[in-house]
């Protein structure tokens, strides 16, 4: 159940000048390039464990006793 509704531009705008104001202008661009820098590592860090799944070998069921 949405108590709100849809976020349009009307609300972002207000949203980005309450973080202006909480933050200054001075340091958005390091919030910015902060935000940015742990977005980039996070994909990252997915791409590099999906490339170590493919590297794995596949687990071999253990031999039978007959």
């Amino acid at each position: 159940m949405f108590l709100f509704g849809p976020i349009g531009p009307t609300e972002l705008i207000l949203i980005l000048l309450i973080v202006i104001i909480i933050f200054g202008d001075k340091k958005l661009p390091d919030l910015g390039k902060s935000l940015g820098d742990g977005i980039k590592n996070f994909k990252k860090s997915m791409h590099t464990k999906e490339d170590d799944d493919k590297d794995k070998p596949a687990k071999k069921d253990p031999p039978s006793s007959n």
